[in-house]
């Protein structure tokens, strides 16, 4: 097990790795809308922070030598069900490779996050 850290996504917010690379995969810990430059949660709502989850999830995904087209599962947390319209559609920009996927409502998400997406991709 080799843990993947870049600047280019934020850094872990407990003790957590923010990614695992094991036996060729890519373990990629929950990314909400922290922009990475400031450490703080990204204004705009659920849509904001849903691009920026995404592109945190391209840098980890980037560092570990994959890519959104090699992601085979993703769990998705949503603060609100009723903003899963606008989630999805930004969702479906990236992962177009339609992996599978669980999509939940939860109570409340760290961080008072709108959105939180965690990643299991090929990482050769």
């Amino acid at each position: 097990m080799n843990a993947v850290f870049t600047e280019n996504a934020p850094k872990a917010l407990g003790p957590y790795s923010q990614a695992i690379k094991a036996n060729g995969f890519v373990f990629i810990s929950g990314q909400g809308g922290i922009n990475p430059e400031t450490g703080k949660l990204v204004e705009g709502g659920v849509e904001a922070e849903t691009l920026q989850s995404m592109k945190n999830i391209e840098a980890i995904l980037k560092e570990a030598g994959s890519d959104f087209s090699k992601v085979v599962k993703t769990t998705c947390f949503l603060a609100d069900i009723n903003d899963f319209a606008k989630f999805n559609a930004i969702y479906a920009e990236y992962f177009t490779s339609k992996p599978a996927r669980s999509c939940v409502a939860v109570k409340e998400l760290p961080a008072n996050f709108s959105v939180e997406v965690e990643v299991i991709a090929i990482a050769e």
